[in-house]
């Protein structure tokens, strides 16, 4: 077997690690979201769209083969692992957190719908859905953090 006809299966497997980052990313964003409504302000509206939106990202994620998401993984050989890229910002107040986690969802789903169009067409749509799903779910985050500026 010649370098060619391997080469195209060495793509496919990076795309798979790029899904498969994205996918943790897009969750975790979620669930910092979610703890910040929860836990910090106890908006139980917001928390319950922030698990809807989650839980939605898991579904469309079932629609990817995990087995090629999980074989793909290489965090060992991640460039942009958190020890590689030194000292993390750190935010302010909770405000700034959900807004920051609020955003890393939103560019997760999007780098979800562009790279799943070449694997799983009909992810890619849900994952474009869901990420208009984020926009909506960041104003909601901003009407609640305007009405909880001193919590």
């Amino acid at each position: 077997m010649g370098k060619s006809s391997r080469r195209p299966s060495r793509r496919l497997a990076a795309v798979y690690r790029v899904l498969d980052a994205n996918l943790n990313r897009a969750r975790e964003g979620l669930r910092v979201c979610e703890e910040v409504a929860r836990l910090i302000w106890g908006e139980p509206a917001l928390t319950r769209r922030c698990q809807a939106l989650r839980y939605a990202v898991s579904r469309a994620a079932a629609l990817l083969p995990r087995e090629k998401l999980l074989k793909a993984r290489n965090t060992q050989g991640d460039v942009g692992r958190p020890s590689r890229r030194g000292r993390q910002g750190v935010y302010r107040n909770p405000r700034h957190l959900a807004a920051a986690n609020v955003k890393r969802t939103q560019e997760a789903l999007r780098v979800l719908e562009e790279f799943s169009r070449w694997v799983a067409p009909r992810a890619s749509r849900r994952f474009g859905q869901l990420r208009f799903g984020a926009y909506s779910l960041e104003r909601s985050f901003d009407r609640v953090r305007s009405s909880v500026r001193h919590r």
